[in-house]
């Protein structure tokens, strides 16, 4: 890892394109906001360009997810579930060559939809909200359909920010946390609601390297009389001058400008990560994992190994006042990801 740092950011502050017409990185771009403000308008750097929609629920009984992603040459739709107390864990993926029917816009707010006999999968923005629809009929041998509505409330902040690797290669991440989510998935006969449940969107639109690594962390939930939302990432960010580390309290969003240390060990993931900023007391965190997700793909060029670990934060944050806050088994995820793609 890079020597650790501490970086001046630029917050922005008005809508701007990601890209000049050339289709390398603007510069004005660059920088991070409390809402979504780029227009993602990637072009040329053929078999590069990256681009992803993916939304995990939480609960505390049970972790969803739906992702469409076009990574150029392969599009991939897929979903999964655990439920934590009977450790239920299945997941489904659908790989078109060439991304044929994923169309993902420039905006975080435009729709996505992909069509599948095995698996459909529509995120439909309408006003401060999004609608997801997801219908697979054979899920391990069950029907799953879920049917979640997502409330972003007013004036609620998130993290964007685009991290400049070079003058072609950058990428932009929308991260938003605690996202008040209503409604159902169904697994055969058995119904999981989502009350008292939360989304998570990531948001990615990037030409990216071809070898990558990262550290990413997050989570969203009740902690005291708090609601406390967790980004938390390194690795690819290094040496960029920006990061996506952040913390949303109640709605406000305080940007992390310092590396993070990640202290976990590859060899034994179950064993509890330690997450902290060195410089500061913003983040001092143990989370513990009572789940390993692990998904590895060898298809021709593109190759990826994920090690998600589902569990629990413990510990304190701070916001940008100095103020600290407890957390108390906040459920999330803690991954490390080594790809070639």
């Amino acid at each position: 890892m890079s020597e650790l740092k501490v970086y001046k950011e630029p917050e922005l502050k008005k809508a701007v394109d990601l890209c000049l017409a050339s289709g390398r990185l603007n510069h004005d771009a660059v920088g991070w906001s409390r809402r979504p403000l780029h227009n993602c308008n990637l072009t040329g750097s053929p078999l590069r360009k990256k681009r992803w929609n993916y939304w995990c629920i939480t609960t505390d009984h049970f972790l969803f997810s739906v992702t469409l992603s076009n990574i150029d040459y392969m599009g991939l739709a897929f979903i999964y579930f655990l439920d934590f107390k009977s450790s239920f864990f299945h997941e489904k993926t659908v790989i078109r060559f060439f991304g044929k029917g994923f169309d993902l816009g420039n905006l975080v707010a435009d729709n996505a939809v992909f069509e599948d006999p095995q698996l459909a999968i529509s995120m439909l923005t309408d006003g401060p909200g999004t609608t997801i629809d997801v219908d697979c009929p054979d899920f391990q041998g069950d029907q799953l359909s879920a049917d979640l509505i997502i409330k972003t409330p007013v004036d609620h902040e998130t993290l964007n920010v685009v991290i400049p690797w070079s003058e072609n290669r950058f990428q932009f991440t929308s991260k938003q946390h605690c996202l008040p989510v209503e409604g159902t998935v169904k697994i055969g006969k058995k119904s999981y609601s989502t009350t008292e449940g939360y989304a998570c969107l990531d948001f990615g639109r990037g030409i990216w390297p071809f070898s990558s690594f990262w550290n990413w962390a997050g989570g969203s939930g009740k902690s005291s009389s708090y609601t406390i939302g967790l980004n938390l990432g390194a690795g690819w960010t290094d040496g960029t001058g920006m990061n996506e580390n952040g913390i949303v309290i109640d709605g406000v969003l305080s940007k992390i400008s310092e590396d993070l240390i990640f202290d976990y060990s590859s060899s034994a993931f179950m064993q509890p990560w330690s997450i902290r900023t060195p410089a500061s007391k913003m983040v001092n965190l143990t989370f513990t994992p009572f789940f390993e997700r692990v998904a590895k793909t060898n298809a021709l060029i593109l190759r990826s190994e994920v090690h998600q670990m589902i569990g629990r934060f413990s510990g304190t944050v701070q916001d940008h006042n100095g103020d600290s806050y407890p957390v108390e088994d906040l459920i999330g995820w803690a991954e490390e990801h080594y790809a070639r793609w």
